[in-house]
């Protein structure tokens, strides 16, 4: 992480501008479209999970009604902080206006990106209460796109899941967008100018660059995941935190640092505390062979 020590305080941002960077991360996050969102404690908070259906059942007047007992079990939803640092010019300290501008410009997009990444397992899991689906079934649409589709809707419903959304990688958009019947007419777009797949198989499809993973030897690589959504949870703490150092040293890899006293630069770090839980067995992941 970057060495942040000297001259740092916070930016006590406008709650409009703090609201909608808040706001264009859950819009650029897949994963927070999709899945239901908690209010989280900072301790973390213990989610009971109702492992097998409900079930109702038939009764005549004054008879008694029967209970219905599925098997709970319980998991610990945990707060984990996702952070980025941007480097900015000392111009825009100048116009607050723009500041707020390009806060909202690039933030949210690296904070859902990486959060995405996590949940689809393409990156390490911050702490062993953050679910991913890393383990999760892999389906073949490289191949036959429509077959492997249908294949991931079956496994999740043979979970007692019902598929209720896609999330495809630019990658995975591409398959779909080749796929053809046997007339040669596309399969998953009405037409050639919408260019996008709003549906699969009756379930809405979304678009994240964090639902790629590229594969490795004879591993395919991922891209997209479907699933039943109603069986993800995701939790924040609070709004994003902002905070700025004009005089730290940022390590930007192993051979490159920035110092922004010296380069006429300051940094902005933003983060937000977050979690995830989710039925896993409920979610397929997407493959497909690159050359």
């Amino acid at each position: 992480m970057p060495g942040v020590q000297t001259n740092r305080s916070n930016v006590d941002l406008p709650s409009d501008i703090a609201k909608e960077i808040i706001q264009k991360v859950q819009e650029n996050s897949a994963v927070m479209r999709l899945a239901r969102e908690i209010k989280l404690p900072g301790g973390g908070t213990t989610i009971p999970v109702i492992v097998g259906d409900v079930e109702a059942s038939w009764g005549g007047e004054t008879e008694r009604i029967a209970v219905s007992n599925p098997e709970l079990a319980k998991k610990k939803m945990q707060a984990y902080k996702l952070s980025v640092i941007v480097p900015f010019s000392n111009e825009f300290q100048r116009d607050l206006t723009t500041l707020y501008d390009e806060l909202v410009r690039r933030l949210p997009g690296a904070l859902a990106k990486k959060f995405d990444a996590t949940v689809f397992g393409n990156v390490t899991a911050p702490g062993e209460n953050f679910d991913t689906f890393a383990a999760a079934t892999a389906q073949d649409i490289g191949t036959n796109a429509y077959d492997g589709l249908v294949a991931a809707d079956a496994d999740i419903a043979g979970h007692d899941g019902i598929t209720s959304g896609y999330v495809i990688a630019p990658k995975g958009k591409s398959i779909l967008l080749l796929s053809k019947d046997t007339t040669g007419r596309p399969i998953f777009i009405n037409s050639v100018a919408e260019g996008a797949v709003p549906m699969i198989l009756g379930a809405p499809t979304y678009q994240s660059k964090g639902a790629y993973k590229k594969g490795t030897g004879n591993t395919p690589s991922t891209v997209g995941i479907a699933g039943d959504w109603t069986q993800a949870l995701y939790g924040t703490v609070e709004g994003v935190k902002i905070s700025i150092s004009k005089e730290a040293t940022l390590k930007v890899d192993e051979n490159t640092e920035i110092n922004l006293w010296q380069q006429d630069m300051f940094a902005v770090k933003a983060e937000i505390e977050v979690g995830f839980r989710a039925d896993t067995h409920c979610f397929n992941r997407l493959t497909a062979a690159e050359g």
